[in-house]
């Protein structure tokens, strides 16, 4: 299946990327399809389950219009296997010189994870202008973003953990925000009830969130 180009940038593929955890491969393909047909067509498989590997690999060769990448990154070894698998970006809840080498070599984009001023420092000294802030809320939230936009202008992130439909808005309106990440549109019980329709009518709701629309 002929795929879309590849994005420049994370921040530009989505406001909102749904943070996908999946156990068992076989619900990918209907889950990505819901994903999509609700408007959030970037899509972030973790490499926390056995499946993730299978499912990035079943989305991207299954989906049509679906840019699927692999989240929770944390060594050279997975994101080798994550691109060879279909993963089409990378995201990284942290970050080591030996990662981020991998991450820039695998030819795809990719948000190192900070947490912190020093590490955005480090960051911006390497080159690297783009970033995931992790754990968003627990870290700070929105006012240590605008903490941040004073004296590092040039740093744009996707927030992500502990994001919901209440506070979504407040981030993607801070100048040095690019898109978020979260999972409040893939319910525990409706994923594990197959309830796609439920999946596809929620991920619609988040969409119109990052359209500035409201949730119903």
């Amino acid at each position: 299946m002929a795929s879309s180009p590849l994005p420049a940038s994370v921040l530009d593929l989505a406001p909102v990327v749904p943070v996908v955890v999946i156990d068992d491969a076989a619900d990918a393909v209907p889950l990505a399809r819901a994903l999509v047909a609700g408007g959030l067509p970037a899509i972030e498989v973790t490499l926390r389950t056995s499946a993730a590997l299978e499912a990035i690999r079943e989305i991207a060769g299954q989906v049509p219009g679906a840019v699927v990448g692999a989240g929770t990154v944390i060594s050279p070894e997975q994101v080798t296997r994550a691109v060879a698998a279909g993963a089409r970006f990378l995201v990284s809840p942290g970050w080591t010189d030996g990662l981020l080498e991998a991450m820039r070599g695998s030819g795809v984009p990719f948000l190192p994870g900070v947490s912190t001023a020093s590490e955005v420092v480090a960051l911006l000294e390497r080159g690297v202008r783009e970033m995931k802030f992790f754990p968003a809320q627990a870290a700070g939230g929105t006012a240590y973003l605008k903490s941040l936009a004073g004296p590092l202008p040039q740093a744009r992130f996707c927030p992500t953990g502990g994001i919901g439909p209440a506070s979504v808005a407040d981030y993607l309106a801070l100048p040095n925000v690019g898109c978020v990440g979260g999972s409040w549109m893939l319910p525990g019980d409706a994923v594990a009830g197959r309830d796609w329709g439920r999946v596809e009518a929620l991920a619609r709701d988040a969409a119109a969130l990052s359209a500035g629309g409201t949730c119903r």
